[in-house]
């Protein structure tokens, strides 16, 4: 889901927001986020599933395995995470 919105300065700033399960909780202020889209194939048709995982940021360490939760983009917190947790989504 991409959403914008117009700042004091009139430029156009892009949120991004993403919505998927919490898989792995190991490190510290880190979790990872799976997210699962269905596509399908453009010349047969087909229906597939499509995963992809995200480093998060999560700066108490309050999301667990199993959770269900809403990222969006931010700055680069480190090498590889630009995420950082907006809400968790109830079940």
């Amino acid at each position: 889901m991409d959403k914008t919105k117009k700042n004091s300065a009139d430029k156009e700033v892009i949120l991004v927001k993403k919505t998927g399960n919490v898989v792995s909780d190991k490190n510290d202020k880190t979790i990872i986020v799976e997210i699962n889209d269905f596509k399908t194939h453009p010349v047969y048709g087909k229906k597939y599933r499509q995963s992809k995982r995200y480093k998060v940021h999560d700066a108490e360490n309050e999301f667990k395995v199993g959770d269900r939760v809403t990222i969006v983009q931010c700055r680069p917190i480190s090498k590889e995470k630009t995420w950082r947790v907006f809400k968790a989504v109830k079940k």
